[in-house]
């Protein structure tokens, strides 16, 4: 971290989650006075929700898993996650003394499995470095001056006040009901800056046959998803999924979810492929249900799948392999049973749509980052502007990996102020 400034100058933050609060940290630590302007009566509102309370703060990984997880211009992010990693990250936090710990995947929690904890680390730290904080402050318009950041306006009395430098940690429009609703959008258009496409990513899928909502809560660990738009395979993985009473969720569907946005309103139809035994070849599966119906070749075949899948999939297996249910599994023909094989190896879904940002983790696209230095996170139009976090057109996939870029640019903008 860079020595303290001769000359102290006076920095705004709008937005006091994870990345508004660590810019504020770094800058106040450089010498700077600072202030932040939250619209919201706490800190971290978001924050406070991650990872179902739990938090997942970072991912504990190497710099190529990073970048393979990162979905958009990972490019951009080089500098500022060679300046402050995942590992920076932890020692910072536990330096703030906040115990962590890693868990599968490399998943990074606090000890304590709290996101409060988190926020109070940060929070205290704002404290002892005298960041003055307003709380219930939305900010309502920019006072720029000769292409340079002077100072800016509240709703709540439409004064202006006056600063050196800005950093705008706003977020983006996922979970609007904590306060992003894509302010940082709207101020970064009126500077000039060009906004991509916005979708909510990290989402449900929603799908078009019916009876998935028999299947409403059945969890299914080691599965692979397969998603296709006409010839095209779209994306494919392994993974955790979860049925909804309106399609798919988990994290093997959450991560399809910022892949298959550029193909949703395409001409072709999107489906969704799903191999229940992946771990099986074809023929390594029927083999598998020659034993199971041998060994219960007097039962009906209702009664014959229950070694072979869970309770709540059974009736709807029946149905789709037409096969009938009171048929003696001795009297099932060769061809029945390879449809069977076929079903369980590509059950078969109709992809309509993704859900709204309100089930959103992140929001996908953003300030297009060719109009933001990459080496500072200042705007290239505006002197003396820094863009940070969800608001840049930066996203990855769950894990850690979004918060790791929140605290990354963040750093490198709170580093770069002078």
């Amino acid at each position: 971290m860079k020595g303290m400034v001769i000359n102290m100058s006076k920095v705004f933050v709008i937005g006091g989650g994870p990345s508004g609060m660590l810019a504020a940290i770094v800058a106040a630590r450089n010498g700077h006075k600072v202030e932040i302007f939250e619209k919201n009566e706490k800190l971290g509102k978001k924050l406070y929700i991650t990872g179902k309370g739990r938090c997942n703060i970072t991912n504990a990984c190497d710099a190529d898993t990073f970048f393979s997880n990162v979905v958009s211009n990972s490019k951009f992010l080089y500098r500022a996650f060679h300046d402050f990693n995942s590992f920076d990250l932890i020692d910072f936090l536990q330096q703030l003394g906040l115990p962590v710990k890693t868990e599968r995947g490399n998943r990074v929690f606090p000890e304590s499995d709290k996101s409060s904890d988190v926020i109070n680390a940060l929070k205290q730290e704002l404290i002892r470095l005298k960041v003055k904080v307003n709380y219930k402050s939305e900010v309502s318009d920019l006072l720029i001056n000769d292409g340079s950041f002077c100072g800016l306006k509240l709703s709540k009395d439409n004064r202006e006040y006056i600063a050196d430098s800005l950093i705008v940690a706003t977020g983006g429009l996922s979970y609007p009901t904590t306060g992003s609703t894509g302010d940082g959008y709207e101020f970064a258009k009126r500077m000039g800056h060009t906004i991509t496409s916005l979708n909510p990513s990290l989402v449900p899928i929603h799908v078009r046959e019916e009876y998935v909502k028999e299947l409403m809560g059945l969890s299914l660990k080691n599965i692979e998803i397969n998603i296709s738009s006409g010839k095209k395979r779209v994306y494919n993985d392994f993974g955790e999924l979860l049925f909804t009473h309106f399609g798919v969720s988990g994290p093997v569907i959450l991560s399809a979810s910022s892949y298959i946005i550029p193909y949703l309103n395409s001409d072709k139809e999107l489906e969704l492929s799903i191999d229940l035994k992946p771990a099986l070849t074809q023929e390594q599966l029927d083999n598998r249900i020659l034993r199971d119906f041998e060994e219960a070749k007097n039962k009906h075949f209702k009664n014959s799948l229950d070694r072979l899948l869970p309770n709540k999939l059974i009736d709807v297996i029946i149905r789709l392999s037409e096969i009938d249910p009171e048929k003696q599994v001795n009297s099932i023909t060769r061809e029945e049973r390879l449809r069977l094989v076929g079903l369980l190896k590509h059950l078969t879904f109709h992809i309509t749509r993704l859900s709204g940002y309100n089930q959103a983790v992140i929001t996908k696209g953003g300030i297009n980052v060719k109009e933001v230095n990459p080496s500072t996170m200042e705007s290239k139009i505006i002197n003396n502007v820094y863009f940070v976090g969800e608001v840049l057109d930066l996203d990855a996939l769950t894990g850690g990996f979004n918060l790791q870029i929140a605290w990354s640019t963040a750093y490198l903008a709170g580093n770069s102020i002078i």
